[in-house]
């Protein structure tokens, strides 16, 4: 047995595929759009798992978009994704520079939770030793729930 992916639903999929491909620096690997079922589906890997995977499927996130409006409720409920990061302070600030909210700041150097603009829970683990304390991260306080 192994990891397949993890499904979320996502009630935008453009703020979605910024927030996952542009922001977090996840790569498409596959998109399905079904006309007679209505909805869309992206999936999403890291770079270093598609290399990894080759002709393999990586793990993936797999974003469901419904064309119909619905309201998704949850979103902590749902618990949380996780990535490691190579430098989790260069990837806070990337996300801060796209406009994110920093919710849990890694003020430990090692551990960061933001959220998707559906309210998923994603923590960011810095790959390896934590890094050195520094600021603003250090003095930043949480903010909202993670």
């Amino acid at each position: 047995m192994h990891y397949l992916h993890t499904m979320v639903r996502v009630k935008n999929l453009e703020a979605s595929l910024h927030f996952y491909r542009d922001l977090l620096g996840l790569v498409e690997t596959k998109r399905i759009d079904n006309e007679k079922g209505r909805y869309t589906l992206v999936f999403l890997a890291t770079a270093s798992d598609v290399a990894a995977a080759g002709s393999a499927r990586p793990p993936e996130v797999e974003l469901t978009f419904n064309w119909d409006t619905e309201d998704y409720q949850g979103g902590r409920n749902f618990g949380h994704l996780a990535y490691a990061v190579p430098d989790v302070y260069a990837a806070c600030q990337k996300l801060m520079d796209g406009g994110v909210t920093i919710n849990r700041p890694p003020r430990c150097g090692k551990m960061a939770f933001v959220r998707s603009p559906d309210g998923i829970s994603i923590e960011l683990l810095q790959h390896g030793d934590p890094l050195p304390a520094a600021e603003p991260w250090t003095s930043m306080p949480n903010t909202g729930a993670w």
